[in-house]
């Protein structure tokens, strides 16, 4: 079976104005995930504060076998508003060192 890509999202119908100095993360909900296979595509999504508007979420069914359909009210994700803090990149002339230096994926699990 061919994947299909997502769509530009599923409507939430909840709209959201994350306060200044936080972020949204949209997690998936573990019971949905292990009563269906439903997770989300792009977990966590990141909502910053300047964002206006509905909550869109892309959904994917890892279970081929089952279709799933939302129905309204379906509890489908989570929103966690978590403070940040916001930084000023600065052009560094070096990097310190460290014990991982520039290793990639898994190198810190050795």
């Amino acid at each position: 079976m061919p994947a299909r890509r997502p769509t530009s999202g599923l409507e939430s119908g909840v709209a959201v104005e994350i306060p200044a100095g936080h972020a949204g993360l949209v997690l998936p909900r573990s019971g949905i995930a292990r009563e269906h296979g439903i997770t989300l595509v792009n977990s966590p999504g990141l909502i910053d504060s300047g964002y206006r508007g509905e909550l869109r979420v892309l959904l994917l069914n890892t279970d081929p076998a089952e279709t799933f359909r939302v129905q309204a009210g379906d509890r489908i994700a989570q929103l966690v508003l978590v403070p940040i803090a916001l930084a000023t990149p600065v052009e560094a002339p070096a990097l310190a060192d460290s014990s991982r230096g520039d290793g990639g994926f898994g190198s810190s699990g050795r």
